[in-house]
């Protein structure tokens, strides 16, 4: 395939690109996350605790700047924001549920065993 430009950014692949919308280290865990409900920022804060609020509003605004999930604000005090994710944003699920069973079926390869988050032990 040959070279690309999107926004003055040369792109060599599809993939390239495609990782470039929905790639690092958040992007994924926030639309996973938003896959079958609506969240306000706080619970999406709250079930990423490792993510900070500056990198969750930048990701968030990204991801709904690419359109794959939307914003809906209600004028209301103190101001209500809902996430939800678009018709985009569920394609990007099948490819990501992909990503994830890959990457389990690595760890078992590499004997890495899942770390449980003090939520996970707090359940228990």
């Amino acid at each position: 395939m040959p070279e690309f430009l999107y926004k003055n950014k040369l792109y060599y692949n599809p993939v390239e690109f495609a990782m470039d919308r929905i790639g690092g280290t958040w992007k994924m865990p926030i639309l996973w996350r938003l896959k079958d409900k609506v969240m306000r920022y706080g619970e999406v804060k709250k079930d990423i605790p490792h993510i900070t609020h500056k990198m969750l509003t930048s990701q968030l605004r990204e991801l709904e700047e690419e359109g794959f999930i939307s914003r809906k604000v209600y004028p209301v005090v103190p101001p209500k924001v809902e996430y939800s994710i678009t018709r985009r944003g569920k394609k990007a699920i099948t490819i990501i549920d992909a990503i994830r069973n890959y990457g389990l079926h690595l760890m078992k390869d590499f004997g890495v065993e899942e770390k449980k988050s003090v939520k996970q032990k707090k359940s228990k």
